[in-house]
């Protein structure tokens, strides 16, 4: 059983860290490369999909993680119980920084008329981006050690 769950969160957190790797080596840098209103029309196209197939990955690595942890002892509990908790780190990132930026983005209606007073939310996006992607690969390489001892 330990075997099973160790493939199912090896897995999820590989398309974890392999989602965001992807959207902050590529799809970032030509997010940043557009006029505005290009960036906001490609933003709001580009986020349809997430929700909610990337959150119960997530989660439910999160979960798998958690279990583990409790299944396992020794060096590898250590290495799950970390995996799970930098899971909840990358979640966190996401619903309290990361998608409060997308909502403010999609509830612009036309992106060639920018509100009053609206400011390009790439950089701080990037930010907290870059943070969830760093702690998504750290996840993907415990996980992957962890692996090794099942």
């Amino acid at each position: 059983m330990e075997e099973l769950l160790g493939v199912a969160a090896l897995l999820g957190s590989g398309i974890t860290a392999g989602v965001l790797f992807a959207v902050a080596l590529s799809v970032l840098p030509a997010l940043f490369a557009m006029p505005t209103g290009t960036y906001v029309y490609a933003h709001q196209l580009l986020g349809r999909n997430w929700d909610p197939t990337m959150p119960v990955i997530v989660l439910g690595t999160t979960l798998l993680d958690g279990v583990l942890a409790a299944m396992t002892g020794g060096s590898t509990r250590v290495l799950l119980a970390l995996a799970a908790v930098l899971m909840l780190g990358v979640s966190a990132v996401s619903h309290l920084a990361n998608v409060p930026i997308n909502r403010r983005v999609k509830e612009i209606e036309d992106p060639t008329v920018l509100p009053a007073g609206w400011q390009d939310p790439r950089p701080l996006w990037r930010r907290w981006h870059l943070l969830r992607t760093a702690l998504a690969l750290i996840v993907l390489a415990l996980n992957a050690v962890a692996s090794m001892a099942f």
